[in-house]
């Protein structure tokens, strides 16, 4: 049998390396509006986010939003949204990509009291699904197509 990354390559998946960092999770470098970003890769969360540091970083145009962000930091917590830009994981491309902006210094006082490098933002599952991702958990990669 054909190993998983050839069949994946002729179904025209892009194949995205990842690091699995001391927490356990998976950090991947992902580009917003050409800007580079070290982002979790989080299958449970259902948008992808940036936190509030980085909107001018990835030079976001925000609206304020009226959903609460509930997560592993608690839930009602106060979210922005910005829409159409560009987000580039790979050779992986959207160019008309919305982001959450929300709080996460709680998950970046998490990483660094492991002694782990703080994200800039959080991968979910509106990535994974418009990609229709598939994760190889034993040789680090994303596939997206």
């Amino acid at each position: 049998m054909e190993n998983l990354h050839e069949v994946l390559k002729k179904e025209k998946y892009k194949k995205i390396k990842f690091k699995i960092i001391k927490t356990q999770h998976l950090l991947i470098k992902v580009k917003i509006n050409g800007v580079s970003g070290n982002f979790i890769l989080d299958t449970g969360a259902s948008n992808s986010c940036v936190g509030y540091e980085s909107i001018e970083r990835f030079e976001l145009v925000t609206k304020k939003s009226k959903t609460k962000a509930a997560g592993a930091g608690g839930t009602g917590m106060k979210t922005q949204i910005s829409k159409n830009n560009s987000m580039q994981i790979g050779s992986w491309k959207n160019n008309d990509f919305g982001i959450v902006i929300f709080d996460l210094s709680h998950v970046n006082e998490a990483l660094t009291q492991y002694k782990a490098k703080p994200v800039h933002g959080i991968i979910g599952a509106d990535v994974l699904l418009e990609g229709k991702a598939i994760i190889d958990y034993y040789n680090h990669y994303l596939y997206l197509k």
